[in-house]
């Protein structure tokens, strides 16, 4: 499913328009921006397997550095420091990925 027929392309712009300098990205204001804190569990796993670009059911840390790419393809990649704060953010088991479930979560914290 494309992300476009999940979220509104407006919503997405300005989330991304938002976080375009290095070192902004703030990856609970972006779910705000872009509609996803107030998505159904259900739409925001569908949401996860759209950047599970792999499909291996886990976000990596290589996929998480090009999340926003995900979202548009004129996203930028995060920087090494931003995928790090978001992967311990959202990683609650420590194994260095993230789940479906730590995503959610994540997403509605």
């Amino acid at each position: 499913m494309a992300m476009k027929d999940l979220l509104k392309a407006e919503d997405i712009k300005k989330a991304l328009d938002a976080f375009t300098a290095a070192e902004s990205f703030d990856h609970k204001k972006f779910f705000e921006m872009v509609g996803m804190k107030a998505m159904t569990a259900e739409n925001v796993k569908k949401v996860f397997q759209a950047l599970d670009v792999d499909a291996s059911g886990f976000i990596e840390e290589e996929e998480l550095k090009f999340v926003l790419k995900g979202f548009a393809t004129d996203g930028r990649d995060l920087t090494d420091t931003e995928t790090s704060v978001f992967l311990k953010a959202a990683d609650k088991d420590g194994d260095g990925k993230i789940g479906i479930d730590e995503f959610e979560a994540l997403v509605h914290e």
